[in-house]
């Protein structure tokens, strides 16, 4: 019971860290906006971060933003087409390329 209290307490936690620092407001239904999106938000980092790697499995939902989600690259367009240029040493490319490919997109080199 300890454990999953303590469990609760990491997810408050993360929360706090993100979207929940704009709480409370002074109107009901803006406070109701922000917990709904706070926790797709949460959950959708989670699930992004289970797809990428064991360590982002287990890494808090800033920690996530930071290595996968805010990421150094420079989108181009041409032939109808998207195209995002990564750094070559980026650290996180492999598990990012994980992430990509289990979303069901196609990595091009």
């Amino acid at each position: 019971m300890h454990r999953e209290h303590a469990q609760v307490e990491q997810v408050f936690a993360d929360l706090e860290d993100s979207a929940l620092a704009h709480l409370p407001s002074g109107k009901f239904t803006a406070n109701a906006a922000w917990l709904t999106l706070a926790a797709t938000a949460y959950n959708l980092t989670r699930a992004a971060g289970h797809l990428a790697s064991v360590f982002h499995a287990k890494a808090r939902t800033g920690t996530i933003r930071r290595h996968l989600i805010h990421i150094p690259a420079r989108i181009a367009t041409g032939a109808r087409r998207l195209t995002l240029h990564l750094p070559q040493l980026w650290s996180w490319q492999d598990d990012f390329t994980d992430l990509w490919t289990a979303t069901g997109q196609r990595m091009v080199t």
